[in-house]
């Protein structure tokens, strides 16, 4: 005995699994960018106190979750919430790194560090270099 079969109501050359109603082009499966901006977004974090860790990827996770976001809004491609992820990680590895640049300059541009630089400079020996680095360390923390 054997199951009746019913025709399965789509046009001629196309399987019942790819008729679309409405006419448009269904989503991607994936969404790369989303996928690019957490992975990038995730190693900007770890990596905020390098300038290229931080600033870089920080800012291309950002770039790459704004365009995912967008596709997805548009309905092209799934995984918002990743895409979302993704970018508020990139923006606290910037962030990060715009805060760790920052101290940064504001102690290689103060008084202190040229005195350290002038001590260096004339230091002769690597005990007077080992003190230099001590009166540095302390007049920056006092």
């Amino acid at each position: 005995m054997s199951l009746p079969s019913y025709p399965d109501g789509s046009y001629p050359g196309q399987s019942a699994g790819q008729h679309d109603p409405y006419g448009g082009q269904a989503p991607a499966r994936t969404n790369g960018f989303a996928v690019a901006a957490l992975v990038l977004g995730l190693l900007a974090c770890l990596f905020f106190w390098t300038i290229v860790g931080g600033l870089l990827l920080g800012l291309l996770a950002v770039i790459f979750g704004i365009v995912a976001a967008l596709r997805t809004r548009q309905g092209r491609a799934p995984r918002r919430v990743m895409a979302i992820v993704g970018t508020v990680f990139g923006a606290l590895g910037l962030i990060g790194s715009a805060i760790v640049l920052v101290a940064a300059i504001s102690v290689f541009d103060s008084q202190e560090f040229k005195n350290f630089e002038d001590c260096v400079d004339k230091a002769t020996s690597q005990s007077a270099e080992d003190r230099c680095t001590e009166d540095f360390v302390d007049e920056l923390t006092n």
